[in-house]
Formats: C-alpha cells, structure tokens, sequence
C-alpha cells in the first residue's frame, strides 16, 4: 500500500476517532499535508508531515507507516509526534 486517505488514516491511527469528525476537520482546512491544505480524500504516505488543528493546540506528525488495520496498541506506531504547539497565546 502505497497512500492511504487522510481520513482513513487518522481514523486507523487513531489521531481522529471517528472518520465522519476527520472529514470535519479537514474540511474546515484544519489539515495540512506538507504545509498544504488538505481534504478528507487527500492521499497520504509514509515520510508525510501532516499538521492538525485540534481546538487551541496544533499538533504536527510523521506518517511512518500505513495499514488497513490496526490493534489499539500498535496505533501509535504509525506516526510520530514531531510537536505540538498551543495556539492563541498571545502575551
């Protein structure tokens, strides 16, 4: 397998929970795929950053590596944290 949907992805790494909210969230372009704007039918693959906006926080990951399916436990190693940032802290 050499792409996956974004929204298939973030649902089976379990970034997202629910496929329906990662199509939500891509849609209102809270998604990047390597700096660009992405959709819900976006394809992405292994070595990808993608950039997620989650309310106040924006967190960036690495797709390390695609599946159809996953076990609760091995989700985590599909991707890695690179950071996570709190948005709208203005001082």
């Amino acid at each position: 397998m050499e792409t996956m949907r974004l929204d298939k992805f973030l649902k089976i790494s379990r970034l997202i929970k629910r496929r329906t909210l990662a199509k939500e969230v891509a849609d209102k372009g809270r998604i990047n795929v390597n700096n660009l704007q992405a959709k819900a039918s976006s394809n992405v693959k292994v070595g990808d950053e993608l950039t997620i906006q989650f309310g106040q926080k924006l967190v960036t990951v690495k797709v390390e590596k695609l599946q159809e399916s996953t076990k609760k436990d091995d989700a985590a190693n599909m991707f890695t944290v690179l950071k996570e940032e709190k948005l709208g802290e203005e001082k």
